[in-house]
């Protein structure tokens, strides 16, 4: 018998683990809302501008929805008006990812840390109430100081909360958003060489570069980014991370963060690009349920762990097969040309 389910599991395996040679079309509709706050003095206009201008540019490669605001020069509605106004229509989408960067300053007093833009700020808590109606994948990047603030307030399931300090205290200019846009969509973050840079492996790249940048000035690190995509709403530190999974063990029985961080990309692969939204978020769902079956290995009977192991994979290998017969029959299908 257990001969019979290696065999079995060994064949699911191989069939989950190599993609299909064709695949169901699907298109990239993911929203990004980038949001510039008050820079105070020129000099960090200068370079909060420098920094969001990269974002059309990605946003255009990926053939990503792109809404700005702060962007511009002000208008009659306010910045914070507008942002609620983009998150109330993002509302609408169930399934493709909504990112929201935030660059700027921030504050933080014992009352409420806030994301300061023109006019009225952002505090935290106002930014969660706006999210409580989005079920869509969500990424939430507040690369601002004391942003550490935000992470517990926003964190909950489907999202992924990346903050460019570890809490509120670390108040000083933060200089993680300058990396985080450049390392958006690099290859040179690339860690796993799958051809496509995840929003895990940004992470890691622009917090090594942070770090980077204090060491050769000689100065003391004022800031230690976070991220959170397990939503226990501790977060996990980048020093944690070999390659692109943790080593550190969540709280609680709860899966390890970068798990789902990993499955978001700006900028996908040919293949992942050819997969239709519905078959990517039962793919990631798939895989996410491994990956804490796996966690549970030392706790189960062998049996057990590996009878379960067998029909996660073989649903997952199916649902490959299913694509790749989809694009059979529209191979068939399709009419000669003349």
């Amino acid at each position: 018998m257990m001969k019979f389910l290696f065999s079995t599991l060994s064949l699911a395996l191989a069939l989950a683990a190599v993609p299909p040679r064709t695949h169901a079309a699907g298109t990239n509709q993911t929203e990004i809302i980038a949001v510039i706050g008050a820079a105070g003095e020129e000099e960090f206009e200068t370079q909060f501008k420098e920094w969001a201008d990269r974002l059309p540019v990605i946003a255009k490669k990926a053939r990503a929805k792109l809404t700005t605001i702060g962007f511009e020069e002000p208008g009659e509605i306010n910045d914070r008006e507008l942002l609620k106004q983009a998150l109330a229509s993002a509302e609408q989408d169930k399934l493709n990812d909504l990112w929201i960067i935030l660059i700027g300053h921030g504050t933080y007093d014992p009352r409420a840390a806030k994301f300061n833009l023109r006019g009225p700020d952002l505090s935290s808590a106002q930014l969660a109430s706006w999210l409580v109606s989005i079920t869509r994948p969500t990424a939430i990047i507040n690369c601002t100081a004391s942003s550490g603030a935000f992470l517990k307030p926003l964190s909950g399931a489907n999202r992924v909360v990346i903050t460019s300090t570890k809490n509120g205290m670390e108040q000083n200019f933060s200089r993680f958003g300058n990396f985080f846009t450049q390392n958006l969509a690099s290859p040179e973050a690339d860690l796993d060489q799958d051809e496509q840079t995840s929003l895990l492996e940004a992470f890691l790249k622009a917090s090594k570069d942070t770090l980077g940048f204090y060491e050769s000035a000689g100065k003391l690190a004022t800031e230690h980014a976070l991220i959170d995509d397990n939503g226990d709403g501790y977060g996990t530190r980048p020093d944690f991370f070999r390659g692109v999974r943790a080593t550190k063990k969540a709280r609680g029985g709860q899966s390890i963060d970068g798990l789902r961080a990993h499955q978001f990309h700006l900028i996908r692969s040919e293949f992942e690009a050819k997969l239709s939204p519905e078959v990517r978020a039962e793919r990631d769902r798939l895989e996410l349920a491994v990956e804490r079956h796996r966690s549970r290995k030392p706790h189960m009977k062998e049996d057990l762990y590996y009878s379960e192991l067998e029909k996660l994979m073989v649903t997952l290998a199916k649902l490959y097969a299913s694509v790749e017969e989809v694009e059979k029959d529209k191979a068939v299908a399709k009419p000669e040309s003349k």
